[in-house]
């Protein structure tokens, strides 16, 4: 059975959330794995949760980011998911590009928002060019990095997330969707490799009908797929 560890810092509040959408809703054989733990190897894949680790103090990502746990992800060759939080730590360790800085017009936003697929990776395998609807909640959403990353994400097709205005009548939106004023619309990025993924909306939030919406489980059923043997990892 496919083994992925959830990780959890002082400060994750999406934990439980993660678990239940890759146990319960995924039937994966998902586990906590505490930020002490130096070592990822009985694992096929990680996710980090969202939620504020060490109270995002200095900066988000970057206490957590100096952590055993931390070290570990270097090492990993894995598929890593990183959620909100665990964005901004994959950024703060390098294994992403770029930085989440303060939402533009500095507000915490929570609410949904609409986005474009716009690549293949191991958590996107046959979805781009599908719109899906995801929660957010976020104060330092608003992905940054100079242009030469920008044109190098562009260039190797690693924009994995854009957002986009809604047509949803009474769904809030701002200029292109863009909720916090991310650097071309972006909500995630891949690693060269379509291994590691950023994203700042919560897909273990949208894995349910009961939850009013489901597209979120379509980033786990890629992720099995492809565990399995059967996905498009580039």
């Amino acid at each position: 059975m496919t083994r992925v560890a959830v990780l959890q810092f002082p400060g994750s509040n999406s934990d439980f959330d993660s678990l239940h959408a890759l146990r319960d809703v995924m039937g994966f054989d998902a586990r906590y794995v505490f930020y002490r733990e130096a070592s990822l190897n009985d694992f096929d894949a990680v996710v980090l949760p969202g939620g504020f680790s060490y109270g995002d103090y200095l900066r988000p990502g970057a206490i957590a980011s100096r952590s055993n746990a931390g070290e570990a992800l270097r090492k990993f060759r894995g598929p890593i998911l990183g959620i909100c939080n665990g964005f901004q730590i994959l950024t703060e360790l390098g294994l992403l590009p770029g930085a989440l800085t303060r939402n533009r017009h500095c507000r915490f936003e929570c609410r949904n928002v609409r986005l474009r697929v716009e690549a293949e990776g191991v958590f996107t395998g046959g979805l781009t060019g599908r719109e899906l609807t995801l929660p957010i909640a976020h104060a330092d959403g608003r992905y940054h990095a100079d242009s030469a990353t920008l044109e190098q994400l562009e260039g190797q097709n690693r924009i994995a997330f854009r957002y986009i205005a809604s047509e949803t009548p009474g769904m809030p939106t701002m200029v292109n969707g863009n909720p916090n004023g991310s650097a071309q619309n972006i909500a995630g990025i891949y690693s060269e490799d379509r291994r590691v993924l950023g994203l700042m909306p919560h897909p273990e939030r949208a894995t349910e009908a009961a939850l009013g919406m489901s597209d979120g489980k379509l980033l786990f059923e890629s992720l099995a797929s492809h565990l399995d043997g059967k996905g498009v990892s580039k």
